[in-house]
């Protein structure tokens, strides 16, 4: 896709783009004649796709306009449906939810630019912020989304390790312990999916940068739902603790720390924050059992983004390195399988 990394938008770029934009502007009542009105802003911290801010000048000289547009990185069919997560988007923006949808074109789409902050990593350290971050997760997992209430982790998991060893030349499929991950997939299954588990519409990735915050009311947005589905509760939950292992902007952004992964005390205030947002105080039993949950499905969380970061690393021209990323995250599988399963 030919935007440019800073400045304008080429004479290069995409007709369908040039002319979405012009459209989304008109509608405003906003005239361009030139496509240099339109300035570009790259921004940093998206892994699946790139991400712009757009701006240009209203009728109003002293005034601009900011639009959102996001070019599909390669290769993400074989991560979702793009239609599929097309409908999440727009029936999260009826819900009220996140960013209105403006316009398409083939090889992305235009979003509505919301006015807040996107948290940063240590922002999830913050009580406060935290416990913020709870109440709006679990009032994500209460949607009623359309379609099918069906778990998805599993089956995706099993797709992922098919495009995986498709991808990986076989000293990689061995370095990577491909050959084993489904008897793992299977263990996990078998060993974390609970009849008495809640399931709810699951974000799959809050990680700090898919989650923004209005300074003046403090209210949360959470953004990019390519990956949402139906998932047990103590998945997602899950996977934003260990997202509390990244930062994604600095010079290395694939390596994550795990000394800093939250502690015993911290994952239970997060914990009693999101049962205590539905209206009642959570019984002790309850965060317990919760806690102990979302503990377990980390190990099916490093596979998610493990065999993620495989397939990533073939297709995805980002500069990230996504084969390291996922070494970490497999390796961080194989050694918390034995304190959370036993051997």
């Amino acid at each position: 896709m030919a935007i440019k990394k800073n400045g304008f938008i080429p004479s290069s770029a995409p007709e369908e783009l040039k002319n979405v934009l012009k459209a989304v502007a008109s509608e405003w009542g906003d005239k361009i004649q030139d496509m240099e009105e339109f300035h570009v802003i790259p921004l940093k911290g998206a892994m699946t796709n790139e991400v712009f801010q757009i701006n240009w000048p209203t009728i109003h000289d002293d005034l601009h306009q900011k639009v959102l547009v996001r070019i599909y990185g390669e290769g993400v069919e074989l991560f979702f449906n793009r239609d599929d997560e097309i409908r999440t988007f727009e029936c999260m923006s009826k819900h009220g939810q996140g960013p209105r949808l403006l316009g398409r074109f083939p090889d992305g789409r235009i979003e509505e630019f919301i006015h807040a902050r996107t948290l940063s990593a240590a922002d999830l350290r913050d009580p406060e912020i935290s416990a913020l971050i709870a109440a709006k997760l679990r009032e994500f997992h209460n949607l009623d989304m359309p379609g099918p209430k069906d778990v998805l982790l599993w089956k995706r998991l099993r797709t992922w390790l098919g495009h995986a060893k498709k991808f990986c030349s076989p000293k990689d499929a061995k370095d990577f312990c491909l050959n084993v991950l489904g008897d793992e997939i299977n263990v996990l299954e078998k060993e974390l999916a609970k009849d008495y588990q809640e399931i709810g519409f699951c974000h799959n990735d809050l990680q700090y940068g898919n989650i923004m915050m209005d300074e003046e009311t403090r209210a949360i947005t959470l953004i990019d739902y390519e990956y949402a589905s139906y998932n047990p509760v103590a998945y997602d939950l899950a996977n934003h603790f260990c997202e509390m292992a990244a930062n994604y902007h600095t010079e290395t952004p694939h390596l994550l720390d795990y000394s800093i992964y939250p502690d015993m005390e911290q994952r239970r205030r997060f914990i009693c924050a999101y049962l205590r947002s539905s209206g009642n105080e959570p019984i002790d039993a309850e965060v317990e059992q919760l806690l102990i949950d979302a503990e377990k499905y980390t190990l099916a969380n490093h596979l998610f983004w493990g065999l993620w970061g495989i397939i990533s690393g073939h297709v995805n021209k980002i500069d990230f390195d996504y084969l390291e990323y996922a070494r970490q995250r497999f390796q961080q599988y194989w050694l918390s399988k034995p304190l959370l399963l036993g051997s």
